[in-house]
């Protein structure tokens, strides 16, 4: 990545950069790129939701939504989500407004109770692993280390994590019980799951009869240029291949309309299905009605959805254009940093020399830069090659996001050059 340069040069550029970060920490900057949450502007655009569903509250079978009951969810809300998701209504769950809740209870369930096709409790088995493609998302290595799951990295791939890999570690080993996947403008890096991953998935041998993949499609909707990339659909892949139960597909619209007040889906085979409902029964009399209704009253059907997501790019694109307008001018050439040029959700990564990260962290920390933790995006927070950042645009106006990037790129330079006069 580095490029070389002569020793005068290097001088140089050190020098500049050191003058470059002292005017910026001079400037008392107080920023944040550290998490992808929707902006107050894209809030706004579900500002409506705040005054549903105007005194009705039945939903289409005559359901009573302020009483209990429905733990299912809206039938409507869920032909909504079912085309969204990738999953017949039927076998799709609508519960409150966090999949990660969906996600954890499921890894609970698995670990107190028995899985469709296992043979025991997980808690009963001497060691559980999950396959963590990498880098990925700190929430899902958050959850196996709140329950003690080993966690095994696997590399991902433009296409997705490296099923040569993957394909190997599952078949080999029956404590491999499950992989996270975040199949669609994956966090952090914006990859794409391509069809012969999918199918790839589906189909492949494991030894853990009980294995399944937590397919977090948690950007299903959220696009950034005039043409989206198109999932193939596992649930199908899955049934296709002879194991029907194999996929649990998470998904919610919080960051569709309001991340406070989203809701949340589960959908899988009907027997993965019942599983969750019976276990579900024993902790809630049912999810928030009113609130499904007031989203089919909202977004209407699945073209809803796609209108309402076409706003919300028009939000969202300038900042990821700014992200790589601003790098490419900062660092490009200086052969300091690559980056990712995503075409949906919510995250861009900034690969820095290795050994670079934690610095340019720290630098920009102390510059008033919040920035994710350099390791987050890899088990046990530890990035062995300390060279991944993730930069999330969304939250921050155009103009603190471009100070932000501005100062990040001075943080770059700086540790880069530092590393290369040692």
């Amino acid at each position: 990545m580095t490029t070389e340069l002569s020793p005068d040069a290097l001088t140089e550029v050190l020098e500049r950069a050191r003058q470059d970060y002292q005017d910026l920490t001079a400037r008392g900057l107080s920023l944040n790129l550290t998490r992808g949450k929707p902006a107050p502007e894209q809030l706004d655009l579900s500002q409506e939701l705040l005054s549903l569903p105007r005194g009705l509250h039945t939903s289409a079978d005559g359901t009573d939504v302020r009483n209990y009951g429905g733990l299912q969810g809206l039938p409507e809300l869920r032909e909504i989500f079912a085309e969204v998701l990738q999953v017949p209504a039927g076998q799709l769950l609508a519960a409150g407004n966090s999949s990660l809740e969906l996600m954890h209870d499921c890894l609970v369930h698995a670990l107190l109770g028995v899985l469709p096709g296992a043979t025991s409790r997980w808690v009963e088995q001497e060691r559980i692993a999950f396959l963590c493609p990498v880098p990925g998302y700190d929430r899902h290595f958050a959850l196996c280390e709140r329950f003690g799951i080993d966690m095994i990295p696997v590399p991902m791939t433009a296409d997705g994590p490296d099923l040569d890999v993957v394909e190997q570690l599952v078949a080999e080993d029956p404590t491999v019980k499950g992989i996270w996947c975040v199949p669609k403008y994956s966090n952090p890096d914006g990859a794409c799951y391509s069809d012969a991953t999918v199918a790839r998935l589906a189909a492949m041998n494991t030894a853990a009869p009980d294995f399944r993949i937590f397919w977090d499609n948690a950007y299903a909707a959220h696009h950034l240029t005039e043409e989206p990339v198109e999932l193939a659909d596992l649930l199908a892949a899955c049934d296709e291949a002879g194991y029907p139960d194999r996929a649990f597909v998470f998904g919610s619209s919080s960051k569709i309309t309001m991340a406070g007040a989203g809701v949340a889906f589960f959908g899988s085979s009907p027997a993965n299905l019942k599983w969750l409902l019976g276990h579900n029964a024993k902790r809630s009399i049912g999810p928030d009605k009113v609130n499904q209704l007031r989203h089919v009253q909202f977004l209407r059907d699945a073209d809803g959805v796609r209108g309402h997501m076409e706003r919300q790019r028009a939000l969202l694109q300038p900042k990821f254009e700014a992200v790589a307008r601003i790098l490419d001018a900062e660092l490009g050439g200086t052969g300091l940093a690559t980056w990712t040029s995503p075409k949906g959700g919510y995250f861009v990564t900034l690969e820095v020399p290795d050994g670079c990260a934690k610095e340019v962290v720290r630098r920009a920390t102390e510059a008033g830069i919040a920035l994710t933790p350099a390791g987050a995006t890899h088990p046990y927070g530890n990035d062995p090659r300390d060279a991944v950042i993730r930069i999330a645009p969304s939250y921050p106006s155009l103009a603190e996001l471009e100070q932000a990037l501005e100062g990040l790129a001075v943080c770059v330079r700086l540790v880069g050059y530092e590393q290369q006069a040692r």
